[in-house]
C-alpha cells in the first residue's frame, strides 16, 4: 500500500488533526515505511507458535465460584442517602 500527500492530508481531515502543508510529505514517508514494515511481518513463519497474551507468561488467580451472601439489600439500603425499596433513587441528570 502506497500512501501520497493527498491521502495523508485526507486521513488528517479525518482525524480532525491540523497538519502543515510542509508536514504532509515527510508524513507519508513515514506512514509508507510503517506499512512496509506490517507486510514484512506477514512473511514471518509462525508455523507452531502459540499466540500470547502478553510478553510474560503468567496465571490468573482464580478464586472458587462459591454462593455468597449476596441478597442482602435491606443492610445495603441502610446506607443509602434516598432510596425507594431495594432501588438507589439519584438526581435525574439528563433532560
Amino acid at each position: 500500500m502506497s500512501v501520497d500527500k493527498d491521502t495523508v492530508r485526507r486521513i488528517a481531515k479525518l482525524a480532525r488533526l491540523a497538519v502543515p502543508e510542509e508536514n504532509l510529505a515527510p508524513m507519508a514517508d513515514a506512514l509508507n515505511g510503517i506499512f512496509n514494515w506490517v507486510e514484512m511481518l506477514g512473511e514471518v513463519n509462525v508455523e507452531g507458535v502459540p499466540a500470547m497474551t502478553s510478553v510474560i507468561a503468567q496465571k490468573l488467580k482464580w478464586r472458587p465460584d462459591a454462593v455468597t451472601d449476596g441478597g442482602n439489600a435491606d443492610a445495603l439500603m441502610a446506607n443509602a442517602p434516598e432510596h425507594e425499596g431495594t432501588f438507589f433513587v439519584v438526581p435525574k441528570v439528563v433532560e
